[in-house]
C-alpha cells in the first residue's frame, strides 16, 4: 500500500486531491491549537498547488506554529488505525471528516476558492462513503492516511528555500532556534510515525 501511494503521487493530477487533503488537516491543526491555547481561527485558506494558510488570532504562537506539519503527522496516523478497524467504524469516522468540512465552511472559510477545494474533499469522503458496502472503505482510508502521511514527510522539506516564510521561520524567530532544527523535527515525526505503523503491520 505504501508502494501504491508512492506511485499515485506520480501520477499527474491523480495526487492533487491528496495535497489538498494533507493541506486541510495542516490548517485545521494550525486552528485546533490556537482554539485550545485560548485563540480563535479568523480563516482558513487552501490553494489549488497544496499549500495553505490558517490565519489566528490569540492562543500560543509557539504551539499554533508547531502543530501545522506535527497535526498532520497526527491525523494521518489516526485516520489509518481507524482504518484497521471494521467497516462501521470506517464509516462513521468518514461521516465524521465530512461533518468537519462542513464545519470547516461555515465557519472560517471565507474565499471561493478554498469553498471549492473542501466540496472537493468533501466529496471524496463522501465517495468513499457511497461504496463502503463493498468493505473497501478500511483499505481506501488506510490508502489516504498513507497519502497524508507522505505529504507529510514532504512539505517541510519546501522550507528549504532560503526565503524565510513559513512556519520554521516563525518557530526561529520565536525561540532562536534555526528553522532547520524544526523542518529536522517534523521530518523525523513522520519517519517515526510511518515505521511504528508499518512495524505494527508487521507484528499483525
Amino acid at each position: 500500500m505504501f508502494v501504491v501511494a508512492i506511485l499515485l503521487k506520480q501520477i499527474p493530477y491523480l495526487g492533487i486531491p491528496f495535497n489538498w487533503l494533507e493541506s486541510f488537516f495542516h490548517e485545521l491543526s494550525h486552528g485546533i491549537a490556537a482554539l485550545v491555547s485560548g485563540g480563535r481561527i479568523v480563516q482558513i485558506q487552501l490553494f489549488p498547488n497544496g499549500a495553505g494558510l490558517c490565519t489566528t488570532q490569540g492562543g500560543f504562537a509557539w504551539l499554533i506554529a508547531f502543530s501545522g506539519y506535527a497535526g498532520a503527522v497526527g491525523w494521518g496516523v489516526l485516520i489509518y488505525k481507524i482504518g484497521q478497524l471494521k467497516s462501521s467504524v470506517s464509516r462513521y469516522f468518514s461521516a465524521f471528516l465530512v461533518l468537519l468540512l462542513v464545519v470547516t465552511c461555515l465557519l472560517w472559510v471565507r474565499d471561493i476558492l478554498t469553498l471549492f477545494i473542501c466540496l472537493m474533499l468533501i466529496a471524496l469522503f463522501t465517495f468513499s462513503i457511497k461504496i463502503s458496502h463493498f468493505n473497501f472503505l478500511p483499505v481506501i482510508l488506510k490508502l489516504f492516511a498513507i497519502m497524508v502521511l507522505l505529504n507529510s514527510l514532504s512539505s517541510p522539506l519546501y522550507l528549504i528555500d532560503g526565503r524565510g516564510i513559513g512556519d520554521g521561520s516563525a518557530l526561529a524567530e520565536l525561540t532562536f532556534i534555526p528553522e532547520i532544527v524544526w523542518i529536522i523535527i517534523w521530518s523525523i515525526i513522520g519517519i517515526f510515525a510511518i515505521y511504528k505503523l508499518g512495524k505494527q503491520n508487521e507484528s499483525r
